[in-house]
């Protein structure tokens, strides 16, 4: 199933796309139901019981349900996740670059506030300096997912979704320390020692408003089949900048979910956006070559089995406010 959130009317509201790609309105289809789910978080929590109303709204075929796709705005298809964890560096096509790398899936957090669904514009400030789209496969946990084995990981999935995870080059070269670190000596704790790092907070260029895409839709695991084989483009303003595959992943779907479980305990609607899709286009164009600033949008992202993800581009030109006291 396809599963999505939307606004109508100034009401946030869920569906689901019908064979005709209509968007049924569950809280009016299921509306002779004395409980149904208002959200989708409490949608995915239902796990199978949901996705039987789901399909009951389907079966029943009310054209009172069905909302007509110019009274839609599109929101994420989860608009309001707990968290949102972006898998770092996890496409073999950067192996050649790294100088020195992790044996494990590196992961980092992006706040839901910097959502925006299909369809929306990503209305991007010029002070916040170059910066490009990043395609990659998402996925949508369905239940509580805690110290998981890989083997099982697939069992606490729920659905897949496209994820634009919009990068500031700019700010993550602002936001750079080259310093001593301090740590505890292993030999003496009583000690300490300094330890030459380098190192860049992802909150302002991974997690600035507007920096994640999420949808069009939500797509049910049953339908995608194997998430570790699915082909990925990306166009900016007509432009190819991205041809690729999730088999390049480093890390498969299944890897990451366990790794990051032991760690975070995940929740219903969390997200977990798997690495960036990025082999360059058959005329080498590619996404680091895609400057908002200067290629404008719209930018699209495709994903076997899970469609397409469409936004225009807005560049307001502006300074950044007076955030000092003096």
């Amino acid at each position: 199933m396809k599963l999505v959130s939307f606004t109508c009317r100034e009401q946030e509201r869920i569906g689901v796309i019908n064979a005709e790609s209509g968007i049924v309105d569950l809280d009016l289809a299921l509306s002779q139901l004395k409980d149904h789910p208002r959200t989708m978080i409490d949608f995915i929590k239902l796990g199978d019981e949901g996705l039987a109303l789901a399909a009951q709204a389907l079966a029943a075929g009310s054209s009172s349900a069905i909302i007509p796709a110019d009274e839609v705005v599109w929101l994420p298809p989860v608009p309001h996740p707990g968290k949102i964890c972006g898998v770092a560096l996890n496409n073999s096509a950067s192996n050649s670059r790294k100088i020195s790398a992790p044996e494990h899936p590196a992961f980092f957090l992006k706040p839901p506030s910097c959502l925006v669904g299909h369809g929306q514009p990503l209305v991007m400030r010029s002070y916040y300096g170059s910066m490009h789209p990043e395609p990659e496969l998402a996925v949508i946990i369905g239940t509580i997912t805690r110290d998981v084995d890989a083997v099982d990981a697939p069992n606490y999935i729920y659905g897949y979704a496209i994820f634009n995870d919009i990068t500031g080059n700019e700010m993550r070269a602002e936001d750079l320390f080259h310093y001593q670190a301090l740590y505890a000596s292993k030999e003496d704790p009583d000690k300490i020692e300094q330890r030459e790092q380098h190192l860049s907070y992802a909150g302002r260029y991974k997690g600035t408003d507007n920096f994640g895409v999420l949808g069009p839709w939500l797509v049910t695991k049953d339908e995608v089949g194997d998430p570790d084989n699915l082909a990925v483009t990306c166009t900016v303003n007509g432009e190819t900048v991205a041809d690729d595959n999730t088999r390049y992943y480093n890390y498969k779907v299944a890897e990451i979910v366990s790794f990051i479980s032991q760690f975070h305990t995940l929740y219903p609607g969390d997200v977990i956006s798997c690495g960036t899709a990025f082999k360059p286009s058959k005329n080498r164009k590619s996404i680091h070559q895609a400057n908002f600033l200067v290629t404008g949008g719209p930018v699209e992202i495709s994903i076997e089995k899970l469609g397409t993800q469409y936004n225009p581009i807005i560049v307001e030109q502006r300074e950044i406010g007076k955030w000092r006291l003096v």
